[in-house]
C-alpha cells in the first residue's frame, strides 16, 4: 500500500470513526399563568393540609387543586410587580373564582393582605 492510500484510510477513520454521539436532553417547560388569588384566614392555623404538613401563616406556602404537593411556585403581583416564591402543600381553594391561596405572610410580601385578593401571574417548571 503506498503512503497516499495509507493516509487516506487515516483520515478517513479519523472523520467517520470517531463521530462524537449528540445526546439531545429535553429542557424541563416553564409554564406561565395569569390568575386571581386570595390567602388562607387566620382560623386555619395548626390545622393539617391535604400534603399533611400542620398550615402556618409564617411559611411561605400555597394551595393548589392539581398542581403536585411540593411544587415551588413564582408569583408575581401584577399591580405592584413584587414577586415571592411559594411551595405548594395543600389543595384548593374550592372557590371558583380563585385558582391560588396564599399563606397570609405571602400575601403580605405581595402586598395583597389588606385588599385580600390580587391578580398574579405564577410561573413553575414542568418536571
Amino acid at each position: 500500500m503506498t503512503l497516499s492510500i495509507k493516509l487516506l484510510l487515516f483520515f478517513c477513520f479519523l472523520a467517520f470513526g470517531t463521530q462524537a454521539q449528540v445526546l439531545l436532553v429535553k429542557q424541563p417547560d416553564t409554564i406561565f399563568k395569569t390568575l386571581f388569588t386570595t390567602y388562607y384566614a387566620k382560623k386555619f392555623e395548626g390545622r393539617k393540609t391535604t400534603s399533611g404538613e400542620r398550615y402556618r401563616a409564617a411559611k411561605l406556602t400555597a394551595a393548589h387543586r392539581k398542581l403536585p404537593f411540593g411544587t415551588i411556585l413564582k408569583v408575581k403581583n401584577l399591580q405592584n410587580g413584587k414577586i415571592i416564591q411559594v411551595r405548594v402543600n395543600d389543595r384548593g381553594p374550592f372557590s371558583k373564582k380563585f385558582e391560588l391561596d396564599l399563606s397570609q405572610s405571602a400575601a403580605k410580601v405581595l402586598g395583597i393582605y389588606r385588599l385580600g385578593y390580587a391578580k398574579v401571574e405564577i410561573s413553575y417548571v414542568l418536571k
